[in-house]
């Protein structure tokens, strides 16, 4: 048996001057009530004035119920921890819940014994039950359609672990077959409660449904929201903010004993638009918001006067077009996709006379002022496994007469006014979906629809919020085109992460979306030869060690995303954050997300 080192948390204790300079604060506050009247409320406010920090979110939260959440904005990650966590740092697997773990010499069962005395953030105990429960009841329950049970696929065959109860602290896990991965997924799934949730699981609606595809919706009182980080979830205005607040039996401690977090209250305010992001973070109402091109100079010329400071985590997500090529109807048997038009989608010249029709230098150049990457491939250049164009990887560079020979020797013809016209005489015209939050992915579609022009062919903005856009992508899969994002943490050190998106039973495949357990049934659904042979690779990756291999095994993979181009790549700007500076023990880096470690964030007096 192989055991996982616990590594101590190099936390830092509170100084002796702050605490006797919060305590003046106190007397000073009590003295203005006992002359002024104020009121205890304002007290309050002004006592935990520098315990609270201030982020901002472009889209509020869909749901409260983590399981049901596609959200790509979430707060979760504050309020939720799983078995175990990934160090910012290092990105090395570190205890979380679970104090240890244990892998049998087979590699197929790992035991999670679990820290003493959790509770959750209600008093009551975390134990074995409540992993048993998340696992078991929730993402393993075929009646959710949630989309973690896809971190627990297993092998070609997509089999699941099974875990059981060996007592209260320990829980073990059974793989079908060895899966180096699997850690990797565990890090990313949340425990959720068992006493607060259970009834839900066996309770149904009029309908047959489960209550818990309904439970923990935005209109719960956050009261009830029961959490086991370092947060918990104290109020909610409706598009405006999410108030958390410190979880008082969460189970880190510094050390010399004092619980953690050290910051009273997580105020997350929902701001679409990134201009009023940027207006409220020079006006001090923020401490820390993503920074886009259009910002960059601006605020890096400030930085020293503005107290400020401004990071760069390198290129992150891949920005790209996307095509629905599903072919499938809905159960009233009306096709997800009007046939003419997914008939060209599904025409691999059609397909690549689009993405050499994209002057994607020019985007970087324009919209992203230099500063970005051009995305060549389905992996990023920073990750071991990626394929070069220097060593094979087929690229489209801009070359808009090349596209509109593609489309004549495809069968597509061109009218008097330079309007492309399919084989039999319809319009060449669809629509481009957008997210209404990033304002450069907004102004790459209305530059692409430009470029489109150029070939002849009409297209047209939707431009709609995140919760929307993702209702369209992933349920009534009623869309024509689409420009995203791809990426997740890990996912260049371990390009299986990403297979939830590229196998074809892939929650997030997004470009032909096949039924899911507890949604309506979609019918006659189609898998293309090239997508099993991505399932194929996916399998093959996992399961082999040698990383030679392995290169071998991904660099086709990504030759193949490359000459089918279910997705085209575009440009991936640099991720820059700028930070307060009266954030004290941020550790920054590019692996891990601004504030991995809130928990030991301090809030330097201003």
């Amino acid at each position: 048996m192989l055991k996982s080192q616990n590594k101590n948390q190099d936390l830092h204790q509170f100084t002796i001057s702050r605490a006797v300079g919060f305590l003046v604060r106190i007397i000073l506050c009590c003295l203005l009530i006992l002359t002024s009247g104020c009121s205890p409320t304002l007290l309050n406010s002004q006592s935990n004035n520098n315990s609270r920090l201030v982020l901002v979110s472009p889209s509020p939260p869909s749901t409260f119920n983590y399981a049901m959440s596609r959200s790509s904005y979430d707060f979760f990650r504050f309020i939720y921890e799983g078995l175990i966590s990934e160090n910012g740092l290092t990105g090395e697997l570190e205890p979380a819940l679970a104090e240890s773990w244990v892998l049998s010499e087979n590699k197929k069962r790992i035991i999670f014994t679990l820290r003493s005395e959790l509770k959750w953030s209600d008093g009551k105990p975390l134990t074995a039950d409540d992993v048993i429960f998340t696992y078991q009841d929730i993402y393993l329950n075929q009646k959710i359609p949630t989309v973690y049970r896809d971190f627990l696929r297993i092998g070609s065959s997509g089999a699941f672990p099974s875990v059981k109860k060996i007592d209260r602290r320990r829980v073990e896990f059974i793989l079908p077959e060895p899966f180096a991965p699997f850690l990797r997924y565990v890090e990313k799934l949340k425990i959720l409660p068992a006493h607060a949730l259970r009834d839900t699981i066996l309770s149904t609606d009029a309908d047959g449904k489960t209550l818990f595809l309904s439970t923990w919706n935005t209109n719960t009182q956050p009261q009830k929201i029961i959490s086991n980080g370092p947060f918990k979830l104290a109020n909610y205005t409706p598009s405006q903010r999410i108030i958390l607040e410190k979880n008082p039996f969460y189970w880190r401690n510094d050390s010399a004993g004092n619980s953690l977090p050290y910051i009273d209250k997580l105020i997350i305010q929902i701001i679409p638009s990134t201009d009023n992001q940027l207006i409220r973070f020079r006006s001090g109402e923020l401490d820390s918001i993503r920074v886009d091109a259009e910002a960059f100079q601006l605020l890096k010329r400030k930085e020293n006067e503005a107290n400020i400071k401004i990071y760069n985590r390198g290129s992150l997500g891949y920005r790209f077009v996307v095509f629905n090529l599903n072919q499938a109807k809905n159960s009233e048997e009306k096709p997800l996709l009007d046939p003419i038009k997914s008939r060209w989608f599904n025409n691999l010249a059609f397909r690549q006379a689009v993405a050499y029709a994209i002057n994607r230098q020019q985007i970087n150049n324009t919209i992203y002022r230099g500063l970005g990457e051009i995305q060549h491939s389905a992996l990023g250049v920073q990750s071991p496994y990626y394929l070069s164009p220097e060593a094979g990887l087929k690229v489209y560079q801009y070359n808009p007469e090349k596209a509109k020979q593609l489309l004549l020797d495809s069968g597509f013809q061109y009218n008097d006014a330079n309007e492309l016209l399919d084989d039999n005489g319809n319009r060449v015209e669809f629509t481009i979906l957008v997210k209404s939050e990033e304002k450069l992915r907004k102004d790459t579609a209305v530059q692409i629809q430009e470029y489109l022009s150029r070939i002849g062919i009409r297209s047209n903005l939707q431009v709609l919020n995140s919760n929307t856009v993702s209702q369209k992508l992933f349920y009534s899969r009623d869309w024509e085109c689409y420009i995203g994002v791809l990426g997740l943490r890990g996912a260049d050190l371990e390009p299986n992460l990403l297979s939830l998106f590229w196998l074809s039973n892939g929650s997030f495949h997004l470009f032909n979306l096949g039924s899911k357990p507890g949604e309506p049934k979609i019918k006659n659904w189609q898998v293309s030869d090239w997508e099993k042979e991505i399932d194929r690779l996916f399998t093959a990756g996992y399961q082999t060690i040698d990383e030679d291999k392995r290169r071998e095994i991904y660099g086709e993979f990504q030759q193949i995303v490359s000459e089918q181009l279910p997705v085209f790549f575009l440009v991936n700007p640099l991720a820059i954050q700028a930070v307060r500076n009266h954030i004290d023990n941020l550790k920054f880096s590019a692996l891990g997300y601004t504030f991995w470690n809130v928990y030991e964030l301090k809030i330097k007096d201003k």
